[in-house]
């Protein structure tokens, strides 16, 4: 085996996860700080070639991030950014053996997601219908209604040209994670306030953004994020008032009425189905609550 810089197998692995993998910039961006951290590690411990890296180093780099007192979910995120280098090495022969293949992550406890009820999501409606100062009311209530209405992510809701909307077929063509394209069915009551933002675009053009920021500019996740927290802040007390929140209720409102798993996960876009079946513990969850709330027996 050549003795390979540990740099440029970071460059590498990077750059197979921008090309061949895909990636999405913010995953990107996440895996670029976690090799930077460990290579800043492995220049401490004056290691520069990948084969110097033994199981040894990996664990005293982990005690490391403990003693940081680093959360159990930030640990485990950048030992799996490391799996990721070192399965790239072994599979390009630039090493022999896995250093890493016998260091376990440590156990994290899912959280369940928060979520908001309907009636708190078409409260919203009503208060941006109310607010007199806004020139984005039709944009701003078609944002939130397909976050909502098909489960989006922020960054597949920024990614949305029009002619990713087909009105007649009432379905959405959304460019997922990986670049992976899914269909995406549109309710009646998306259509329509879909309609009513497409009457105000004086440019339809397929390819142009289906949001806009300003005049020109595409929207991005920072204004979507500041949208979506204006409004929740109105209707919930919820810790995190993220655009998630609303993939989180939408995914979580169609398992409680009795959607199938396996339809729920094709419209989530989800990989596995290990990653859709944590919605079934949110109801659940839910469940519990309003039994224990009016339950006689409870």
């Amino acid at each position: 085996m050549s003795k390979a810089k540990l740099q440029e197998v970071i460059r590498d692995t990077l750059s197979e996860l921008s090309g061949i993998s895909r990636a999405s910039d913010n995953t990107l961006e996440a895996y670029r700080n976690d090799l930077a951290e460990f290579s800043n590690f492995c220049s401490e411990q004056k290691i520069d070639s990948i084969d110097q890296i033994s199981e040894r180093v990996i664990r005293r780099f982990v005690m490391g991030l403990n003693a940081k007192e680093l959360s159990k979910s930030s640990v485990s995120r950048k030992l799996s950014t490391l799996r990721r280098m070192f399965g790239f090495a072994l599979r390009n022969e630039i090493i022999d053996k896995n250093p890493i293949k016998k260091i376990p992550n440590p156990k994290v406890k899912r959280k369940l997601p928060e979520t908001i009820n309907l009636d708190s999501f078409l409260e919203i409606y009503r208060l941006i219908d109310e607010d007199k100062n806004s020139e984005y009311k039709n944009r701003n209530k078609a944002i939130l209604e397909l976050l909502y209405g098909c489960a989006l992510r922020v960054s597949e809701l920024c990614g949305l040209n029009i002619g990713d909307v087909d009105l007649n077929k009432k379905q959405l063509r959304v460019f997922g994670k990986g670049s992976k394209v899914r269909i995406v069915p549109i309710g009646n009551k998306s259509i329509e306030i879909i309609k009513g933002y497409f009457q105000e675009l004086k440019d339809r053009s397929y390819t142009n953004p289906l949001f806009y920021r300003d005049k020109s500019a595409r929207i991005n996740r920072f204004d979507v994020y500041s949208i979506v927290k204006k409004y929740i802040s109105y209707v919930s007390d919820i810790e995190k008032k993220s655009p998630h929140i609303l993939r989180h209720s939408a995914a979580t409102h169609m398992l409680d009425r009795d959607a199938d798993i396996m339809a729920v996960k094709e419209i989530l876009g989800h990989e596995n189905l290990s990653t859709t079946q944590i919605y079934t513990h949110v109801s659940i969850e839910r469940l519990k609550k309003s039994y224990k709330k009016a339950h006689p027996k409870s």
